[in-house]
């Protein structure tokens, strides 16, 4: 091979920071490399990440592998001790084109793979520009970086740090360059997004940058957030919810449970009755939103009374998009020194809870049959309504943005009719 490939797992932050990391690298001169950018929110992703490290090295026996992201960060001497792993680069230093100059050569021990820093001495997130997102139709920004929460399951502070925002200017500098671009739906991504400003001069929040983004830049047709906690919802973002038609009606939620004993051993700031009340208030706002969460399954201590109150919680708040995970132990988190369910018990309760996610998912489908629906229309022969649903778009040129009605559903995705234009 020659050049640079990136392989990305998880979150659309990461999306974002591959397309960072491919520039920093081609600046700097790097070729015939393959960077692997990975996740840490479970076992599995970890589990995947390695796999996929494997099978680069074997399809590719002289390529050079440079590792990062989250599980890089958090578990940076298991992916050092890889023979198929040329270099470890933290999340920090795989932003920075120096990087790559002064990586190793091939052969050297584990220790010498290792630029890995102490992600937590990080204060600030340097604005990064991107020309285009490579794969997607919509372009991705980020915001935000870092968490100054300690959910008792979650790994991820301790792969990317404490809480740090992008200044505002930077962010409106970055969606004008993807605009003129070509892009016309935007997603403001970061692993807090709701934090947003809190270290910032004026301490602006994440609804009045997106306020100010859409004046600054007019050209954005359709705007979106990554995941959110609704108990950090400003009002800004209730006034975008209710009056900008640029605004998407679909919002994704860091709900995690719906029992309230387990959310305070997850040590979540909000509760099953927040959860109904932010949900209820939207739906007011604006009654064609769709709501997606994730949810976790089988975490310690968990009855089936408890699981129940999960389950109960996403049918009450009309959950379209349900993303359940099996209850994964990460090392160094406090729920993982908990007692632990079997894990067989785990597996069967995301089972159930994703019965009630598919479930919940025909309704949503059922009820916007009929509708008039505007598609972003993706490289994949699928499409995304404003409520991020998907329709089977086959035929349509990617990019498009384009008037529908829809007609029917197969149970995952709608099917849809283009509508005609008006003879002048």
């Amino acid at each position: 091979m020659s050049g640079v490939e990136v392989i990305t797992f998880g979150c659309r932050l990461n999306t974002y920071e591959s397309e960072v990391m491919r520039a920093e690298a081609e600046k700097a001169g790097l070729n015939n490399a393959i960077l692997v950018n990975t996740c840490a929110v479970t076992g599995e992703a970890v589990r995947q990440a390695r796999q996929a490290i494997r099978r680069a090295r074997r399809d590719n026996p002289h390529a050079r592998i440079i590792v990062t992201g989250c599980a890089a960060q958090t578990e940076k001497e298991v992916f050092a001790g890889m023979a198929e792993v040329d270099a470890v680069l933290g999340n920090e230093e795989k932003l920075k084109s120096a990087s790559y100059r002064s990586l190793p050569d091939f052969g050297v021990s584990a220790e010498e793979k290792l630029r890995v820093n102490d992600i937590m001495s990080v204060r600030a997130t340097a604005p990064q520009m991107v020309k285009h997102i490579d794969g997607h139709v919509r372009a991705f920004i980020q915001v935000q970086n870092g968490c100054d929460h300690r959910c008792t399951f979650c790994i991820i502070p301790y792969g990317r740090g404490n809480s740090r925002s992008v200044p505002m200017g930077a962010v409106v500098d970055q969606a004008r360059k993807l605009v003129d671009g070509g892009y016309s739906e935007i997603v403001l991504t970061g692993v807090d997004a709701t934090s947003y400003g809190a270290d910032l001069p004026g301490t602006p929040t994440l609804g009045l940058l997106a306020k100010t983004l859409l004046k600054q830049v007019p050209d954005i047709r359709r705007l979106r957030l990554s995941s959110i906690d609704g108990i950090e919802a400003d009002s800004h973002l209730f006034d975008l919810i209710a009056d900008e038609a640029r605004f998407m009606p679909h919002l994704h939620l860091s709900l995690q449970h719906g029992d309230d004993m387990i959310l305070k051993r997850m040590k979540r700031r909000h509760s099953s009755a927040d959860a109904r009340t932010f949900t209820d208030e939207v739906r007011r706002l604006r009654p064609d939103i769709s709501l997606g969460a994730d949810m976790i399954a089988g975490f310690p201590t968990e009855t089936e009374e408890m699981f129940e109150n999960a389950v109960r919680l996403a049918e009450d708040c009309g959950i379209a998009h349900l993303h359940v995970f099996p209850y994964s132990p990460r090392p160094g988190t406090p729920a993982a020194r908990m007692p632990q369910l079997d894990r067989t018990l785990v597996k069967d309760r995301a089972a159930r809870l994703r019965a009630t996610g598919a479930a919940l998912h025909a309704r949503h489908l059922e009820g916007m049959v009929g509708s008039e629906q505007t598609l972003l229309v993706e490289n994949n022969g699928l499409a995304h309504t404003e409520n991020f649903t998907l329709v089977d778009a086959a035929g349509l040129k990617p990019r498009a943005l384009v008037p529908v009605t829809i007609t029917g559903h197969n149970g995952k995705h709608l099917t849809m009719q283009v509508k005609q234009m008006a003879a002048a």
